[in-house]
Formats: C-alpha cells, structure tokens, sequence
C-alpha cells in the first residue's frame, strides 16, 4: 500500500481507503462487513471513510465497532454532515451551526472515539450562510473533534470562497470527495486545476462507476442478478445512466488493455484515477472480505502514457466531462 498526503496537510492517507456508503448498516450483515474491515486493515488500508447519513447512522455504529482494539493512532478516520439523519426535522440537514455541531457529537458516538481525522461537508448547502458553516468548521477543529475539514462534490467557485473563509478562520480545507471515474471526469476542467492552486486533493468515490468498469455488465444481455444494477438500496438509479450498448461495448474494449498488464478490469479502472496527482486516495467498498485483496492490487499498477491513451480512445464518446454535473445542489436536500 502506498500512502499520499491529504491536501497541503501533513496527514498520509492510504491511497487505496475503505468506504462503507452502500454496504455497512444496510446491504451486509454486521459480522461480514467487520470482516471487510479487518482484511483492508491486513491489506495495508488505514483510512475509511463514511458518513452520519449512511443506512441513517448504523454505518458510523458497525465501523466504530468493526475498529474497536485498533490503535486509534494508526487510523485517519472520515466521517461526514450534511444530509438529513433521524426523525429529519427542520435543522436536521444542512450546514448551520446547530446541524454541524450536533452531528460531529452524534457521529463521534456512534464510532465511539474522541476525535475524526476528517469531518467533510457533504455537499455544499446554499441556504446557509458559507461564514456560518466555515466558522462552525473552524470551531469544531479548535475543540479538537476535528483535525481536518474536507468538502464533497464542490464546485470550483466554492472550493475558492470556502478557502479563502477557512483561512481567516485559522485552518484550510485539504480534501474534496467528488466522484470520479475513467467514465465520469467532470472535475478535470475547473476543480482540479483550481484545487491544486489552493492546496486541496480529491478523495474520490465510484473509481469503477459503481461496478460498471468491472467489465460484469455486458452489452444486450440482462443485467447480473443480485448486482447493484438490480438493488434499489444499492445505487441502481445512479448506474443507469451507463447502462447503455454503447457505453458498455466501450467498456469491453478495457479488457485487451487489462489483460496486457495482467491485472483485472477493477484494477484498471482504480490505477487509471490513481494516475492523476491531485487524487489522494480512491474509495472503495466491498461486500465480501476478498473483494479487498482484489482492489488492493491497483496500489502496485503505474499505467504509462501509452496505456492511458488507450484508455481513452476505448472509452472516447462515452466519456462525461462537463464540470456542471458536479453534484452541488441548488436547494437543501431534504
């Protein structure tokens, strides 16, 4: 496992962390999704990364859980606050003062430790006042509940008003989570240049676009039973729009291309985000504890130029890049 500084921190990250969003709490029972934990941690993995909204908190619970005996030392844990976790109330979403500073002491609980190594805004909430939310961050960092502040699926104008709050107030944002993929690269134009300026890396979720660069979805053929494009808890509305022949006989063109390097058509997909400097680490999840030794394998890949233009070429016409499909809300999501 290799290991990546986290924005202009001094924090290291596994460049391969452990994510929990469709799995704990929901989609695996809690002995399995232990199971999960422990062989990323035997894998080298020292990050995982969930969030208070995730199976509405058992998430948080299972992987506090998962981690006890673990020296708190030799983990990062992410955790996130935004979207709406209990009975959903009026101030049960968001980025006010009230919803952050309840929902850092609520997930603290719920993975039973005294601090995160990343409390992220999980998106960016357009009716709350940005000084609020980038004061409250701040206070909840000089409470020590907090060590670092990252923000999920921001575009490149909130990263920059955002840092530039963050740092009046004594601290910097280091990392975004958007999702990126060989297939869906709308953060290259605009949030990775401008992240770079500022000293702020990609976590990124979906590296395989949600199993799709797996190569297990085949053109004019039915989707694979028990697959998350046939789970309503797991995604499947976010896979449709890859669904597609000509999006999936694309797909297939990877396979000569993983097969000449002899790694799978995960690994791939994984090792291709890993190429871009600005990436800190790639989430990825699992349901089963081999699914870990599988992904695991990408840290080992360096993908030369050539293989990544044949990427491309593969991948040309199916390929989404248009930076106003970053996932920034227009109203709060209730």
């Amino acid at each position: 496992m290799a290991y990546r500084y986290l924005g202009n921190s001094g924090l290291k990250v596994s460049e391969i962390t452990y994510g929990n969003w469709l799995t704990h709490g929901s989609q695996v029972e809690n002995d399995v999704a232990t199971q999960c934990v422990h062989a990323a941690l035997d894998a080298g993995i020292s990050t995982f990364d969930t969030a208070d909204v995730y199976a509405n908190g058992a998430a948080e619970t299972v992987l506090g859980e998962a981690l006890k005996g673990v020296r708190r030392e030799s983990l990062e844990i992410f955790t996130k606050v935004y979207f709406p976790v209990g009975p959903k109330g009026p101030n049960d979403t968001g980025l006010s003062r009230k919803h952050i500073f309840e929902g850092i002491d609520a997930s603290l609980r719920r993975l039973d430790t005294d601090y995160v190594d990343l409390y992220q805004a999980h998106r960016y909430d357009v009716e709350t006042p940005l000084e609020e939310t980038i004061a409250a961050f701040g206070d909840v960092v000089r409470q020590g509940k907090a060590l670092y502040i990252g923000v999920s699926e921001w575009t490149a104008d909130q990263l920059r008003r955002g840092q530039s709050l963050a740092r009046e107030n004594g601290f910097s944002i280091v990392s975004n989570q958007p999702q990126y993929s060989a297939l869906w690269r709308v953060i290259e134009s605009e949030v990775i240049p401008v992240s770079k300026e500022l000293g702020i890396s990609q976590v990124v979720w979906s590296p395989i676009a949600q199993g799709v660069l797996t190569g297990k979805y085949l053109p004019g053929q039915p989707r694979p039973a028990g697959s998350r494009a046939t789970d309503d808890k797991g995604g499947d509305k976010m896979i449709e729009r890859y669904l597609n022949d000509e999006t999936l006989t694309r797909v297939q063109e990877l396979k000569p291309i993983a097969d000449d390097l002899g790694i799978t058509m995960a690994q791939l997909a994984v090792a291709w985000v890993l190429a871009n400097d600005n990436i800190a680490a790639a989430l990825v999840g699992a349901s089963r504890p081999e699914q870990i030794a599988e992904n695991i394998k990408a840290s080992e890949v360096t993908l030369d130029d050539d293989v990544l233009k044949k990427i491309d070429e593969a991948l040309a016409g199916s390929i989404e890049s248009d930076p106003a499909k970053t996932q920034s809300p227009e109203s709060r999501l209730v």
